[in-house]
């Protein structure tokens, strides 16, 4: 079964063009021109991934993005925007995307970066059918199987990458894995960024579940990495 991508692109030189090579690889392609039209795209479901321009008439790619990840929509996305620099990469990243590719960015760089998430998500659907849906630590809960947290019954508002870095933590209380490893299980091999990407994003969540409770579910191995510590009742 072919996989199904939207590309969301106002250009319409680079949009055909966009279409034209994943066609070519494969992939059974959409295409929208702004905001409004990509978010009804994510609404109607069947999608295995969204190519998104920041730059949009109307609402921005990041208003999407917000939009999608606010209603509970995992699709993963890939940003492609000509602003490069950490800041708005970060951002991007905080907001829910699974990649961010600086304009102008190479065929071949894009075809790996798509096959990459894809790959990626295929694993972690798999991993997902392995392991028990439902992770529980106290009053949080972790259910993989519909991509939400709850803590006291209440859900919780996460991008992707929280969630996943959340759910993988949880699911081994008290195992310490290196950023590298966080970084390799979570993110795509061919991420641009560093392991201060994992800092910054169990700092997030740290504080996120802190605010709740108080308790730091989020032990800190100096000089390794991260494990998750349950309260202990």
């Amino acid at each position: 079964m072919k996989r199904r991508i939207v590309v969301v692109e106002d250009d319409r030189t680079l949009r055909q063009a966009l279409v034209f090579n994943l066609e070519r690889e494969g992939y059974e392609v959409r295409s929208a021109v702004d905001g409004e039209q990509a978010l009804a795209a994510a609404r109607d479901g069947g999608l295995d991934l969204m190519l998104l321009d920041l730059m949009l008439p109307g609402m921005s790619g990041l208003e999407v993005l917000r939009t999608m990840r606010a209603e509970a929509i995992d699709t993963p996305v890939v940003i492609l925007s000509a602003k490069g620099g950490e800041v708005d990469r970060v951002v991007g990243l905080k907001v829910g995307a699974d990649d961010y590719i600086p304009k102008p960015f190479s065929r071949p760089e894009l075809l790996a970066r798509v096959e990459s998430v894809l790959r990626r998500q295929r694993r972690s659907d798999a991993a997902d059918d392995e392991r028990s849906a439902e992770v529980r630590s106290g009053a949080l809960v972790v259910d993989t199987s519909r991509h939400l947290a709850t803590f006291n019954g209440n859900p919780m508002r996460l991008t992707t990458k929280e969630f996943e870095l959340l759910a993988h933590l949880a699911a081994h209380p008290g195992r310490i894995f290196t950023r590298d490893q966080l970084l390799a299980r979570i993110w795509p091999f061919d991420f641009g960024g560093d392991s201060r990407t994992v800092d910054v994003h169990i700092s997030w969540l740290r504080s996120k579940l802190r605010a709740l409770d108080g308790h730091n579910y989020f032990r800190t191995v100096r000089g390794i990495g991260y494990a998750f510590a349950p309260r202990q009742e």
